[in-house]
């Protein structure tokens, strides 16, 4: 079977990959969620060994004990993660046309790999101290393990969206193309939203949740720390960044709502953003307000993580154009108009 580099003309809608994709998308949450909770909880650390937990795939009790139930069913959504993941890849290797969204399948693979060694280190390390930032080394990799699950999340929602008959629709109208203003201002709001996960990374496996334990004042009144330390500061630098990310995502959906090239469905995923950061900020709030309630933190870690992906989504596919016209990366400028004349003798050789 002879396959086309990433040209749009030859694009075809497969509803079984697509609603695959869709399968891969909706359990990587469930991922997200249990991860989540079971940091809220400080259930982490509950079993000592890796990949079995206490030598078993079964441990017994960990179905009547919560912290074992957290801890060991978010490794069995791993372990099905991966199959979801590797089937897919599997499946797009053979039948998908597109070289670049079948190397983004394997790719994806590969993340998740990374990111169950960097769980399993997270657990197999922990007990070895790093004394220069007061911490064990588990924990700074615990950090790492959650920006990698983030980027994981948009990965998987990156090859669902190309699997799905409104991008390949989309893809062969080529409709007109929304402003540059636009693309910039969510090129930037992924971008900070990935800065601030690793913010919250850092503040959440090094017990800063509360290091500022009131809100939206300091405990003195003030709009300032009286005093600073390691844990204040990345809990103000968490806070402060909440601040700038939401200015530049509102400037990002009021953009995409006065471009006249942006449909119904681009609106939509606005509406949805700003929804989600109102919910997030309510979350982060009472956060402070419960003094870390393990639930509301699991829904704060989880709204965010729909944030990021909702702001990613409209973003890649505002790009949906650029990315199919070059097979693998966003044309700049003065090679748009070159672009389908490239794609299709790439795809004649």
């Amino acid at each position: 079977m002879q396959r086309s580099a990433g040209a749009t003309t030859g694009l075809r809608y497969r509803p079984g990959l697509a609603w695959l994709a869709a399968a891969a998308a909706g359990w990587v949450f469930v991922l997200v969620l249990l991860g989540a909770f079971t940091t809220s909880i400080g259930a982490g650390m509950v079993f000592q060994d890796w990949p079995l937990s206490n030598g078993s795939l079964n441990p017994p009790g960990w179905l009547q004990n919560l912290a074992m139930f957290a801890e060991h069913a978010h490794r069995l959504s791993v372990g099905i993660m991966s199959v979801i993941s590797l089937w897919l890849a599997a499946v797009l290797w053979r039948f998908e046309e597109r070289r670049w969204l079948r190397r983004l399948a394997w790719f994806a693979v590969g993340l998740l790999v990374i990111q169950a060694i960097a769980g399993g280190l997270r657990v197999l390390l922990d007990s070895i101290e790093v004394k220069s930032v007061d911490t064990s080394l588990g924990q700074l990799i615990a950090m790492l393990h959650a920006c990698l699950a983030q980027m994981f999340v948009c990965v998987v929602l990156a090859i669902a969206a190309a699997l799905s008959r409104p991008w390949m629709e989309g893809a062969r109208k080529a409709p007109a193309e929304v402003g540059l203003k636009v693309r910039i201002l969510g090129a930037v709001c992924c971008a900070l939203l990935l800065i601030q996960l690793a913010i919250a990374a850092v503040m959440r496996h090094s017990f800063s949740g509360l290091a500022i334990p009131t809100f939206p004042l300091m405990p003195d009144g003030g709009l300032l720390p009286a005093h600073w330390n390691f844990g204040v500061s990345i809990n103000f630098a968490h806070r402060a960044m909440a601040i700038a990310l939401t200015v530049v995502m509102l400037g990002f959906v009021a953009a995409v709502w006065r471009d006249q090239a942006a449909g119904p469905s681009l609106k939509n995923l606005g509406v949805g953003i700003v929804l989600l950061l109102c919910i997030q900020i309510l979350l982060g709030a009472e956060v402070i307000w419960s003094a870390r309630n393990p639930y509301v933190m699991t829904g704060h870690v989880v709204v965010g993580a729909f944030l990021s992906a909702t702001t990613f989504l409209l973003t890649w596919i505002i790009h949906r154009q650029r990315i199919e016209n070059t097979g693998s990366q966003i044309v700049p400028e003065p090679l748009a108009e070159a672009a389908p004349i490239l794609a299709t003798a790439r795809s004649s050789r």
